[in-house]
C-alpha cells in the first residue's frame, strides 16, 4: 500500500532474472532487460492460444520453458462453457506465494477489520471445484480449487470442512449430497466458494434440515468469502437465508492465473490490488483495443480512476504478458483498489453501447429489488437490426418466482441500465438506435439442467451473462421453448 510502484518494478526485475536461463529468458534476452521499457519493447503481449504448444511441451514433461523450476500441476480453467479447456501452468512459487499466501492475507485483514471475530473457533465450509485431479503422463490436471485442496498444509486442512475425499468428488448431485451429510454435524463459522452454487447448496440444506434460514443450521457463521461472479443479483438472497444475522460478505478476486485482490474494508465494494503475490500488472484501455495493444498499454503507475481497462499479467508460474480476458477500473490510487467490470468478451458493443458485465448486474439488482424478485440466472445478447428492424438486447432470465408484471420489469431494467451506462443511454435516445430490451422468462432449472448436460456444475463453471453473439442464447431459448 505505501510503496506500489517500486514493489511492482522490483518484482519485474526478480522475475526477469529468476527465469533468464529459462527457453523464453534465452530467446528474449532477460539478461539485457534493464528497464520496463526494454521489457515492453521485448516481449509481446500474449492469449492462450500463442502459447499452446509451449504448454502441451511442459504437459508432457519438458521443463524450464517458460519458468525454473518444476511444472507439474495445470488448474484446467473453466471460466466460460466453451467445450475447449485451457491449461494454466501452476508452479510451487505461484501456490506458497500467491495462492496460500492470499489466504492467509485474506485472514489477517479480516481480522484485523473485526477484532472480535471467532471464525478460527469453527471450520470453513469451502464448495471447491466439482473436478478430480487428472494425471497425465509427467502432469496432474483439475480446477485450480482441487488443486490449493490437495496441496493444502495441515492446519489450513484442520480448519476446513468438507474432507478433501468430498471436496474432490468429481459428480455434482453425490457431492452435494455428501457435502450436506458430512457438514450438518460440524461447527461452521465461515463459508467460502461461488456465490451461484453456493446458493444451491444452501437451499438444499434447508431443504433436507427443513429449518427457515442458515442462521438455524449454523449459527455461528459470521463471513462469506466468495469470488468468481459478480455477487449483485445475490447479496440480497444470501441476506434472507441468513436472516437474524448480521453477516459479512467479504470480496476476493483469485482466477487460475493468480490471486489478483480482495475486500480490504468492511461494507466496501472495491478490491485492493494485491501487488507482492508474483504477479507484474500491465493495463490495455478497452477504449482503445482496436489500435496496436503494444503502443497503448500501461504499467501500473499510468493508470486513471474510472476507466475500463483488460488486464495482462507476468506471473511467477511463467506466464508472460498475458492477456487473461478480465476487465477492471480503478476506483481509488492511493492505495490501489479495484472493481472487477466484467470480462473482454463478456459485455455487448453491436451498437456501441459498451454495455459492460458490471452495468448489467447493478441495473438487474436494482429492477429485482423494486419488485421484490430473485433472480437465479440470466443471459443476454443483441438482437441485430433488420430491414424494418432496429437493434436492441434480448434477456433470458430465469426468477424464483416469475413477476406478476414482465413489461413492468423489463422497462425497470431499461431505465436502470441507462442510468448506469451512458452509452446505452445515448443508444436508447428516442428508440433511434436501440429499442426497448425483450424479456424471456425461463422456465424453471433451465441454466442448471443446461450446465448439468455440458458436465459444467460446480466449481469455477459460469453462465456467460452477455455476448455480441446470439449461440448461447439460441441454444437456450430453443431449449426454453420445447
Amino acid at each position: 500500500m505505501k510503496y506500489p510502484n517500486e514493489v511492482q518494478q522490483e518484482l519485474l526485475h526478480g522475475l526477469l532474472n529468476i527465469a533468464s536461463k529459462t527457453e523464453t529468458g534465452k530467446i528474449n534476452d532477460f539478461e539485457s532487460i534493464k528497464n520496463y521499457t526494454d521489457f515492453k519493447n521485448r516481449l509481446p503481449i500474449v492469449g492462450y492460444e500463442d502459447i499452446v504448444p509451449e504448454i502441451e511441451r511442459c504437459r508432457k514433461g519438458a521443463q524450464n520453458i517458460f519458468w525454473p523450476t518444476p511444472i507439474k500441476w495445470f488448474a484446467k480453467s473453466s471460466g466460460t462453457t466453451n467445450a475447449k479447456s485451457k491449461y494454466i501452468p501452476i508452479s510451487n512459487e505461484s501456490l506458497e506465494d500467491c495462492h496460500y499466501k492470499a489466504g492467509k492475507d485474506m485472514l489477517s485483514i479480516y481480522y484485523n477489520n473485526n477484532e472480535d471475530a471467532q471464525i478460527l473457533a469453527g471450520k470453513c465450509l469451502r464448495l471447491g471445484g466439482s473436478s478430480e485431479l487428472y494425471q497425465n503422463t509427467n502432469s496432474y490436471f483439475g480446477d485450480l480449487s482441487a488443486i490449493i485442496i490437495d496441496n493444502l498444509p495441515f492446519w489450513a486442512e484442520l480448519g476446513s470442512t468438507p474432507s478433501q475425499k468430498v471436496s474432490l468428488m468429481s459428480e455434482w448431485e453425490s457431492k452435494m449430497e455428501a457435502i450436506i451429510n458430512e457438514t450438518l454435524e460440524e461447527k461452521v463459522t465461515s463459508l467460502a466458494g461461488v456465490p451461484s452454487w453456493m446458493l444451491v447448496l444452501l437451499q438444499n440444506v434447508l431443504e433436507k434440515t427443513q429449518k427457515a434460514t442458515i442462521t438455524e443450521v449454523w449459527p455461528m457463521v459470521e463471513v462469506y468469502f466468495h469470488g468468481g461472479v459478480s455477487f449483485h443479483p445475490y447479496r440480497e438472497q444470501f441476506k434472507k437465508l441468513f436472516q437474524g444475522t448480521d453477516l459479512n460478505f467479504f470480496e476476493i478476486y483469485n482466477a487460475s492465473e493468480g490471486f489478483f485482490g480482495m475486500q480490504d474494508r468492511n461494507d466496501s465494494q472495491e478490491l485492493l490490488l494485491m501487488l507482492d503475490y508474483g504477479i507484474f500488472y500491465e493495463f490495455i484501455p478497452m477504449d482503445q483495443t482496436d489500435r496496436d495493444e503494444t503502443e497503448v498499454i500501461l504499467p501500473l503507475s499510468e493508470v486513471e480512476l474510472g476507466k475500463n481497462y483488460a488486464m495482462v499479467i507476468t506471473t511467477n508460474a511463467g506466464l508472460w504478458r498475458y492477456k487473461i480476458g478480465d476487465t477492471v477500473k480503478f476506483t481509488c490510487l492511493s492505495p490501489y483498489r479495484i472493481q472487477i467490470t466484467g470480462r473482454t468478451k463478456n459485455h455487448i458493443n453491436v451498437f456501441g453501447e459498451e454495455l459492460m458485465i458490471e452495468n448489467a448486474e447493478v441495473a438487474l439488482s436494482r429492477a429485482s429489488k423494486s419488485m421484490n424478485l430473485d433472480i437465479v440466472d440470466y443471459t443476454a445478447g443483441p438482437i441485430f437490426m433488420g430491414t424494418n428492424q432496429k437493434g436492441g438486447h434480448q434477456w433470458l432470465i430465469e426468477f424464483k418466482n416469475p413477476p406478476k408484471d414482465s413489461s413492468q420489469f423489463i422497462e425497470l431494467l431499461d431505465q436502470f441500465l441507462k442510468e448506469e451506462n451512458s452509452d446505452y443511454e445515448a443508444k436508447r435516445h428516442k428508440n433511434m438506435t436501440l429499442t426497448l430490451p425483450k424479456l424471456e422468462i425461463a422456465k424453471k432449472n433451465l441454466f442448471y439442467n443446461w450446465m448439468a448436460k455440458k458436465n459444467k456444475l460446480g466449481g469455477q463453471h459460469k453462465v456467460p451473462r452477455l455476448s455480441n453473439k446470439r449461440d448461447v442464447l439460441e441454444e437456450l431459448l430453443m431449449i426454453n421453448r420445447s
